[in-house]
């Protein structure tokens, strides 16, 4: 199985538009120790042709532009790309779907929840429908992923809830402290290749539990969210108001963060994606990056490419 990582940043990509912070200034300034990323999505294939993506990037032009793997091959219209698969309704996960609407036969999955939501907004209707078919994902049942004609694609996912919060973009403040939040709002995945090959996607997750560190324990391959170093990071920084767990995310430091959770699991590779732009493990010579390698992770970047 070939795995691309498209887009390793958080929403907002890296630098942030608006953001002056200090990471962002590297980024900017070109430091080679800082270089920069767009939008969280991977792309996979069992074949190193055809290929999937998981979540569709508002950058996604850029990342099939910056990956050859991406590029037309045959004809005057052709593309690679035969299925995408959303986690969740998130703006950085859903909007570069807009991209994809130049009549290219291609397949949509999502749970029935985040379907629903592109069906409530009309402006993912220039997704023709004789050519872009949705198809929805049921949680914890296997899906053998297919092209837009049903051919398949030798990849199996699994959906699975993991704790979450509904896209911002989605909140219900009537709704109590979860703010209208249910199962399908976020999910991760379990990737299976036809040959056995096998991987975790999780780019959004607000805290372990013990049946996701069953799950995951043992791995080949572990991407997991890296949005925050500390659930504070953003207001203590003064870009933000809002703490990680209020958006949904798992810091990666302290006792209660990733990299205690997952220390002892037994996964053979482990590496950050969805990272904010004012986390310091993006930055190349940081005490924290230094810290999660010491504890054998990796951080993302876009164009890393795994093969299992």
């Amino acid at each position: 199985m070939h795995i691309r990582v498209l887009g390793s940043a958080a929403g907002g990509g890296y630098p942030q538009w608006n953001c002056n912070h200090p990471n962002s200034a590297r980024a900017r300034a070109g430091d080679p120790a800082a270089p920069r990323r767009t939008q969280s999505s991977l792309a996979i294939s069992a074949d190193g042709r055809d290929w999937v993506l998981c979540n569709a990037s508002p950058d996604l032009r850029q990342q099939i532009n910056d990956n050859d793997i991406l590029h037309p091959r045959e004809g005057l219209r052709d593309s690679p790309i035969k299925a995408v698969v959303l986690t969740n309704a998130d703006v950085d996960h859903v909007a570069g779907l807009l991209n994809l609407r130049e009549s290219q036969p291609f397949a949509v999955y999502g749970t029935p929840r985040v379907l629903a939501v592109l069906a409530a907004n009309s402006i993912f209707n220039v997704l023709n429908p004789e050519f872009v078919e949705r198809r929805p994902l049921a949680l914890d049942q296997p899906c053998a992923l297919a092209r837009r004609d049903g051919s398949t694609l030798a990849l199996t996912v699994t959906p699975f809830a993991v704790p979450g919060k509904v896209a911002l973009w989605l909140e219900d403040a009537s709704q109590g402290d979860n703010f209208g939040t249910v199962d399908e709002d976020t999910i991760a995945l379990e990737v299976c290749a036809d040959d056995g090959a096998k991987f975790f996607y999780i780019p959004a997750c607000a805290r372990m539990t013990e049946a996701l560190a069953a799950r995951i324990r043992g791995a080949a391959l572990v991407f997991f969210d890296g949005t925050l170093w500390t659930d504070d990071e953003m207001i203590r920084d003064g870009v933000g108001v809002k703490t990680g767990q209020r958006m949904g995310h798992l810091s990666v430091s302290g006792d209660d963060g990733t990299m205690a959770a997952l220390g002892g699991l037994g996964i053979a590779r482990k590496v950050f994606i969805h990272i904010n732009t004012t986390n310091p493990i993006l930055i190349g010579d940081t005490p924290e990056r230094r810290a999660v390698e010491a504890a054998g992770w990796e951080v993302s970047y876009d164009g890393m490419a795994i093969e299992l």
